[in-house]
């Protein structure tokens, strides 16, 4: 990766040794030496942050190991946290480490750690209380700190959701009290932690929030980072905040189109089960529609297609339910779905393999005993010069059959296994399995025989997995 060259291992080691050299700059000298080093400090710093921003947080700790001592001596330095923006750059690179979803008790230590780390550098902030003494008065409590750093996060994010949403007292809607200035500056404050759960409340909050004025009272890289951060899908929004964000924001919006465009079109269609229905929203739909309208021939073909893209699985049931007459047609939406960029000899030679396969399928559909051997030499071709896109639109009809006609039905679990597994087609066959869930899902199918095989064995090739 470009990123991994970004940060020296010679640098890193150098800083951190300053770092434990610095440790509480209890001395005049360890002092100045710390000034002195900080607009340094602050850009690699940076350079910390663009490297790990575009990775998970298990490969962030692989190309980093000792990346929480060199975080944790920094986040503890008083110098350190109150220059310029480091304190702001700290909380970024700590927010990248953090997991979502840690999967053992290491991630789950490392998450407490960093929260811990947070909640503690939120209190040098203009968020925290800072006067002398604070330590012994939270003791006092029976807090430890990061417990009370913890809560007073919580009450924040309450106190300004609050604050945003209009507190309704004795009837009165009180939300004109918080300046468009004040929210600004709340958003900005929010893009280090956007990745943390207590402050998603926050995040719904700010992008639902709408200012008296025309002018938008959001920061831009608040709306970029929120954008951003929920494309990777490290963050989980509502529905009404996303439509929110996209229609305050048409660069986001534009990004998360290219950005569902460019997984629709290399078949990684499982995205399609977290796509929310914004995209329904007349609006965005219009949008998204001029986006695409600037580009023509392939491009265009390509955007009509995949705007109404359950085309291919409803095309694949009709095949195998339709009469001769209307076969040709399917075969031949199909063979476009999995060639768009194929000319019309090529296409027509497309055609002609599948019809042999769907005529092969058809001769078996009505049998209600059927052998792993009879699907094999149904799909089976004389010679091995099969084009990809053909393997690709024959495994579609595989798979519709083993869902559709009840003796594919009954082998459909030991065909996938012994034969799809085997052929290593396991994600392309998931994505067609979870592409038709989503389907049936959005048509309220729930106790029909196609949708409990779908989810078994949506079921079994995740264990698989």
């Amino acid at each position: 990766m470009a990123q991994d060259t970004a940060v020296p291992k010679l640098s890193f080691q150098y800083w951190l040794d300053k770092a434990v050299e610095w440790g509480h700059t209890t001395t005049l000298e360890s002092q100045q030496d710390v000034c002195l080093h900080l607009p340094k400090l602050q850009e690699f710093l940076q350079q910390i942050y663009e490297s790990l921003k575009h990775m998970n947080s298990t490969t962030a700790i692989q190309r980093f190991p000792l990346i929480g001592q060199l975080l944790g001596r920094l986040c503890w330095n008083p110098f350190v946290v109150g220059y310029d923006e480091s304190q702001k750059t700290l909380m970024w690179c700590l927010c990248c480490l953090y997991s979502n979803e840690p999967q053992n008790p290491v991630e789950l230590k490392a998450n407490s750690w960093i929260l811990s780390l947070l909640y503690h550098l939120l209190s040098s902030s203009s968020w925290g209380a800072n006067e002398v003494g604070t330590g012994t008065f939270i003791s006092a409590l029976g807090y430890t700190s990061a417990d009370y750093y913890s809560k007073l996060v919580k009450n924040i994010v309450s106190s300004l959701v609050t604050e945003l949403k209009g507190n309704q007292f004795n009837g009165l809607n009180i939300q004109g009290r918080v300046s468009d200035d004040h929210v600004t500056v709340v958003s900005l404050f929010c893009v280090p932690l956007i990745t943390l759960p207590d402050v998603t409340p926050l995040l719904e909050a700010l992008l639902t929030y709408h200012g008296g004025g025309s002018q938008e009272v959001l920061s831009s890289e608040f709306l970029e980072a929120v954008n951003e951060t929920f494309l990777k899908k490290k963050i989980a929004l509502s529905e009404s905040a996303i439509l929110s964000l996209w229609l305050r924001h048409l660069p986001s919006l534009e990004k998360a189109t290219l950005h569902l465009f460019e997984r629709l079109i290399s078949t990684q269609t499982s995205s399609l089960e977290h796509v929310p229905q914004a995209a329904c929203h007349p609006a965005i739909f219009k949008i998204v529609d001029e986006i695409f309208k600037s580009y023509a021939d392939l491009f265009e073909s390509w955007f009509l297609f995949v705007r109404f893209g359950e085309w291919a699985d409803i095309a694949v049931e009709q095949l195998l339910k339709s009469e001769d007459e209307s076969s040709d047609t399917f075969l031949w939406l199909l063979a476009f779905y999995y060639s768009p960029h194929n000319d019309k000899e090529k296409r027509t030679q497309i055609v002609v393999e599948a019809r042999a396969v769907y005529d092969r399928l058809m001769m078996l559909f009505s049998c209600t005993t059927l052998s792993i051997t009879d699907l094999q030499a149904a799909a089976s071709t004389k010679t091995d010069k099969r084009q990809p896109c053909t393997k690709h639109l024959v495994r579609h009809l595989l798979l519709s059959f083993l869902l559709f006609s009840s003796g594919g039905h009954k082998i459909a679990q030991e065909f996938i296994s012994h034969v799809i597994l085997a052929s290593n087609t396991t994600s392309e066959v998931f994505d067609l399995l979870i592409r038709t869930a989503y389907r049936f899902n959005q048509l309220g199918l729930k106790n029909q025989r196609a949708v409990k095989l779908v989810n078994e064995l949506l079921q079994e090739l995740r264990f698989t997995d």
